[in-house]
């Protein structure tokens, strides 16, 4: 059995639910899941460092014990196990009460840990199905856990998307067939900054929550203060919480035996429909978790009707990362908008249950715990209520009155301009403040040439784990995807001398091949972008940051890093270092205000610097730099001369380039394609960049050697 990534008993004690400080928006996304799994999961957005990690791996403790058939790798129910088990027929087997299980997917997990893996040798000269079980398998019925779930490769993504779908798992290789259940609560934790997530896996997750550390002194007090403790005495300090626990998990009984009678009446189903339509969300998935979410917010409460309060709390919960449009756009909701619509389709038919709505929780309260009655889980009163103190590994808290980030517009709102500088750069035009820009467009795809082996994206051609095959190999190490016919015709002409008599084909392992696929790869786009007063006039900038967040859009859908290094004055500055988040890439841009001469030079050799240090780091990544200038060198001694011999360098290490020619006007030097022939690049203009423009014709990026 494949255990090695799930926690069902610790040597060491679990850090106690109970004692975590504040998050109490997460902490209720977690819990209203524990009383009704059907919700459909968590997605933790936060910051580093917030304790994202340890309060979801304290929620398996308060998770009911699940009856499971004995020797089953499956976790197969006793009272309705799976037909298609692989370890079935079960018959009358023996029942055993065990932990619900929390499994670890780890970030760079292979295709084979996390389904499984099936014995080809066996199944092509045996005729069985020998399967090991992944880190599915383990999860069924328990908790799925991905930490950086943002940084999960795109293969495992589709995999978990089909499961999460189906509630199984397949494993299938060349005709050999293994299915197995795998319905899980799926909880994920990200940090913005590192990139965000494809919006199918976004949206298979029924709740988000935003976390960030308190700002309050008290609370970042009693935070240290619990963990110190936790940290010098594990046993000690969860005995302390021991009353806590059991009686937090007492309610979450409570309230699951509860919610089977809880009634969504009309009134309230009507505000959940118009909430959605209201915030034009897609699908029909948000209104389903709204549901399922005020009808578990009411049974936590203690009561069997769903008010107001639970469906404006569920909308909190289950909408901001539904009304994405693109990258650029901020998570959360406009309360406001949200208050006016809930009154609006509340109003006519009023609230579902009796006007005095008084839980018939054992409390007394709406909430039974937590001073606001709304349905927070308890939570004490601060460090000087608390005999002993820490708390997981750093600082965390939201506050109730903001759940989500500040209220997001309907359009995407522009970065905050900053105030010009009173001097000016290099002794040349002032600095002008920072223009918004343009809206974004679809661009064209530009390609590094040759063929790559970098990690799966979908820019440029490379050998990946998927894609079209091209040919065949001897496995090094593990068996990928299996070539059928080419270990078919390496082990047919020995199957006399190895005394072949039956139907079967003998099969030994020296004769196996795997298959050889070309796909695409992300690259790592480094954008180098001219800000100096030759770049300043209002509508040209503007068009120049639009055509550059057009860039970072395509670079997101294509899965690449980016990076960013601006050019103005006398020098060039690394705004942005190679990261996977497009959102902070757009953030930097929009904040970038102009003025000053032209260090093309220095702007060029920022980036060669930039590119050796992310060779170093990742080799495999295959840079691909983009130039965004009119091509004018001003500033220091022979600035055009130094230009020059900085792109010369770039090109002798085979960098492949672009550069956006944003010279504008009747008379045109030309000189942005003076520096791609330099670079032994291409040079397009803005308006060749579009990918719907007559004159943007089908080009490859011309590297310093041609595509192989």
């Amino acid at each position: 059995m494949t255990t090695a990534h799930t926690t069902t008993h610790h040597t060491t004690p679990q850090y106690p639910f109970t004692a975590v400080v504040g998050m109490d928006d997460l902490r209720l996304a977690l819990l209203l899941n524990a009383v009704s799994p059907a919700v459909g999961g968590v997605l933790v957005r936060g910051e580093k460092g917030t304790a994202k990690s340890t309060a979801v791996r304290a929620l398996s403790a308060l998770m009911p014990d699940v009856d499971v058939i004995s020797g089953c790798r499956f976790a197969c129910a006793p009272a309705a196990p799976d037909p298609g088990c692989p370890d079935g027929p079960h018959g009358t087997g023996a029942v055993e009460e065990r932990p619900t299980r929390m499994v670890e997917l780890p970030v760079g997990a292979s295709e084979d840990r996390l389904v499984g893996a099936l014995d080809i040798e066996r199944a092509l000269s045996e005729g069985v199905k020998a399967f090991e079980p992944g880190l599915l398998a383990d999860a069924h019925r328990g908790i799925l856990y991905v930490d950086e779930v943002n940084l999960l490769h795109d293969h495992l993504v589709d995999l978990l998307l089909d499961a999460a779908a189906m509630g199984a798992s397949y494993v299938e290789r060349e005709g050999v067939s293994v299915r197995h259940a795998a319905r899980f609560l799926l909880v994920g934790t990200m940090n913005p900054e590192e990139g965000e997530l494809r919006p199918q896996l976004l949206d298979r997750f029924g709740l988000t929550v935003e976390v960030a550390a308190s700002r309050e002194p008290d609370q970042r007090v009693a935070v240290v203060r619990r963990r110190l403790a936790y940290d010098a005495d594990p046993a000690g300090f969860a005995a302390h919480w021991a009353a806590e626990e059991d009686e937090l998990r007492g309610r979450i009984a409570a309230a699951r035996e509860l919610l089977p009678r809880v009634t969504l009446g009309d009134a309230a189903l009507r505000q959940i429909a118009a909430t959605c339509a209201a915030f034009e969300v897609d699908g029909m998935r948000a209104d389903i978790v709204m549901a399922r979410t005020a009808t578990a917010l009411a049974a936590w409460a203690g009561r069997t009707d769903v008010l107001e309060e639970d469906v404006r709390q569920a909308a909190l919960l289950a909408l901001p990362h539904r009304r994405r449009r693109n990258p650029f756009d901020a998570p959360g909701l406009d309360e406001d908008k949200l208050d006016r619509t809930l009154e609006e389709f509340g109003a006519d038919e009023g609230t579902d249950g009796d006007d005095d709505p008084e839980p018939d929780g054992p409390d007394g309260g709406p909430d039974g715990g937590g001073p606001d009655g709304g349905g927070h889980p308890p939570q004490d009163g601060g460090p000087e209520e608390s005999p002993l103190p820490p708390e997981a590994e750093l600082p965390h808290q939201q506050d109730r009155e903001a759940p989500q980030t500040p209220p997001a517009p309907e359009q995407p709102e522009r970065a905050e301009q900053p105030e010009p500088e009173s001097a000016p750069q290099g002794g040349a035009a002032g600095e002008k403040a920072a223009v918004g820009a343009t809206e974004p467009f679809k661009t064209r795809r530009l390609d590094v040439p040759g063929l790559g082996e970098g990690a799966d994206g979908r820019r440029s051609r490379a050998r990946t784990a998927h894609g079209r095959t091209t040919g065949a190999r001897r496995p090094h190490g593990a068996l990928g995807t299996l070539h059928l016919s080419a270990t078919v015709q390496a082990a047919a002409p020995h199957q006399r001398a190895r005394g072949r008599s039956g139907r079967g084909l003998v099969v030994r392992r020296d004769d196996l091949r795997e298959a050889v696929r070309e796909g695409r790869e992300g690259n790592l786009v480094l954008f180098v972008v001219d800000a100096s007063g030759s770049m300043a006039a209002r509508k040209r900038m503007s068009a120049v940051k639009g055509a550059v967040l057009s860039l970072l859009l395509d670079a997101y859908q294509r899965r690449d890093k980016i990076g960013l290094i601006t050019f103005r004055g006398t020098g060039a500055e690394l705004a942005l270092p190679p990261t996977s988040s497009v959102e902070a890439g757009a953030a930097r841009l929009e904040q970038l205000p102009t003025g000053g001469r032209t260090p093309l030079s220095e702007g060029l050799l920022r980036a060669h610097e930039v590119l050796r240090v992310e060779r170093m780091r990742d080799a495999s990544r295959r840079p691909l730099l983009v130039v965004v200038t009119d091509g004018r060198a001003t500033g220091g001694p022979e600035p055009v001369v130094r230009a020059a011999r900085a792109a010369r360098l770039l090109a002798g290490e085979g960098t492949a380039s672009v550069v956006v020619d944003c010279e504008a006007g009747p008379v045109r030097l030309g000189l942005a394609g003076e520096l791609a022939r330099e670079l032994q690049g291409t040079a397009i203009t803005l308006d060749e960049l579009r990918a719907d423009s007559v004159s943007a014709l089908v080009r490859t990026v011309q590297g310093n050697r041609k595509a192989a």
